[in-house]
């Protein structure tokens, strides 16, 4: 059974009290049980993880590539938070990597101020959902595993 790696970025840790207005009342742990059931209804594993620093998620996307290339991952789904629009480091890590990654966002980044509206993982992404509220984690869930038969 292969796993989903879901990494989570900066302030992340936040939901549920952080701007509810935007990202809603659901706390990190009712998205980590949601992806748990997602999970599970298409036959992954989860690993879910959370960091603010911006090395450990480059380094968590290394370690994702050679679980891929070894036939263990899935793939990502990175709510990269603020690094989204900052972070050549993540660009360059999943390039690097070669790892399928579902860039992901829970708020329409498009429909927000003018500096969330440029990504640097979208070019390096298989694919970007945005707008889904916490329910775009089970819709990348299923996404994911639809890749992950395809290959």
């Amino acid at each position: 059974m292969k796993t989903a790696l879901v990494l989570n970025g900066p302030n992340l840790n936040l939901l549920g009290t952080r701007e509810p207005a935007v990202y809603g009342s659901a706390t990190l742990a009712d998205v980590e049980q949601l992806c748990e059931k997602a999970c599970a209804a298409h036959g992954l594993k989860l690993d879910f993880r959370q960091s603010n620093h911006e090395g450990v998620l480059v380094d968590w996307i290394h370690e994702a590539g050679q679980l891929q290339a070894q036939g263990k991952l899935a793939g990502v789904i990175l709510n990269a938070g603020a690094y989204t629009h900052t972070s050549i480091a993540l660009h360059d890590a999943i390039k690097g990597a070669a790892v399928t990654v579902i860039e992901l966002h829970i708020s329409n980044v498009h429909a927000r101020e003018a500096f969330r509206h440029h990504s640097y993982i979208s070019p390096a992404a298989k694919s970007v959902m945005a707008g889904f509220g916490v329910q775009g984690y089970a819709l990348a869930v299923a996404g994911l595993a639809g890749l992950a038969a395809q290959a």
